[in-house]
């Protein structure tokens, strides 16, 4: 281990003694504020701290190990417990390493689910559904909730366009890598000959912005529309112009909301969902740069990017970033999607690690 990395985890250990210490203070326990603050901190930097204990620990005893390396009739025993300390140590240090890496502070927020259909007509609006579905019951794995903002229904059981807005811990970092264009190749129920259609959609995972204030958005350049929504809702969809439009003029970027009976409401959401977009588009401009610089092979963030293909006659579903592939394809749909989703987090602390090491 780097000596400069040593002396990082000698200060966060020494923090994580000093908070430790002053939550017994009756003078910070009375502060609602700062014993919040204090907590988050200790939260933040507990596992480090706890790890760097275990990694010096750990090298003591690979020391008094070595020293007993010259009794020969310790020799063979002391040298299989040393070789499983020294595998201990190294994987001690790849944790610290992950968990020191700079944290991307849209991890934990909520996020918007964009799913639109591509090519393929009616069955890439199936398609669509198929997504929503497998989203939505990740979300009930994770105990996070859906709210829906916007659908637009297609042919039998589809859907030209949905959008949701996740809400849960860590939604935009477990979900951040799912943007991209996903492809399904599969026999269509109307097709008579058997022949296998490919058709796509695409997904984008915007993380929300809470604070309007956070984008500074001028309302004179948002233009907004009030119209009657459609679909379901009763006699009172069709009598109020509750739905919501914003287009926001410098950038061309259009948003609806009408899942609400209150124009209100739709007003707010589709702010949030607007302040998003225009946050979104220069995360991944950000993103794209970092990406081409390392030669990311995670993604650039390309909305235009192929990422996963769903092949049902195969019963395969392959993530081509990271040559993953799972022959469960029933389960992934059903919401199993996690392991994936560690695999390409794992990918991407691993390229932030070698531009650290450069």
């Amino acid at each position: 281990m780097k000596e400069s990395l040593k002396e990082s985890l000698i200060n966060i250990k020494k923090r994580y003694d000093e908070i430790t210490a002053s939550l017994s203070n009756p003078e910070i326990t009375a502060d609602i504020n700062k014993l919040t603050q204090l907590n988050k901190e200790l939260s933040d930097i507990r596992e480090i701290a706890e790890s760097w204990d275990s990694f010096q620990e750990h090298e003591k005893n690979i020391i008094s190990l070595k020293q007993m390396l010259e009794d020969e009739e310790m020799k063979i025993l002391v040298e299989e417990e040393l070789n499983a300390l020294e595998i201990k140590v190294k994987e001690i240090e790849a944790k610290i390493m992950i968990m020191l890496l700079p944290k991307d502070k849209d991890d934990e927020r909520n996020s918007f689910l964009e799913l639109r259909a591509g090519a393929g007509g009616d069955e890439a609006a199936i398609f669509v559904g198929d997504l929503k579905r497998m989203y939505t019951r990740f979300a009930e794995r994770n105990n996070w909730g859906i709210e829906k903002i916007k659908e637009i229904e297609s042919g039998p059981g589809g859907f030209k366009e949905v959008v949701l807005k996740v809400v849960g811990k860590n939604v935009y970092g477990n979900m951040r890598f799912e943007s991209g264009v996903h492809r399904v190749q599969r026999v269509p129920l109307t097709e008579s000959q058997g022949r296998i259609h490919t058709s796509t959609a695409t997904v984008a995972v915007l993380p929300e912005i809470e604070d309007i204030e956070e984008r500074d958005l001028d309302m004179g350049d948002i233009r907004v529309d009030t119209f009657r929504a459609s679909g379901a809702g009763g006699q009172h969809v069709n009598k109020t112009d509750s739905a919501v439009r914003l287009t926001h003029i410098p950038s061309g970027i259009v948003v609806e909301c009408q899942e609400d009976r209150s124009q209100h409401k739709n007003k707010a959401k589709a702010l949030t969902l607007l302040s998003s977009k225009i946050y979104d588009i220069e995360k991944q401009q950000l993103e794209q740069k970092k990406a081409i610089e390392r030669k990311s092979i995670v993604g650039t963030g390309d909305r235009s990017e192929k990422i996963r293909t769903y092949n049902f006659p195969q019963g395969r579903v392959t993530d081509h970033r990271i040559k993953f592939t799972t022959h469960n394809i029933d389960g992934f749909l059903d919401g199993e999607i996690t392991d994936l989703l560690d695999s390409l987090k794992a990918q991407n602390n691993s390229e932030k690690l070698l531009e650290i090491d450069k």
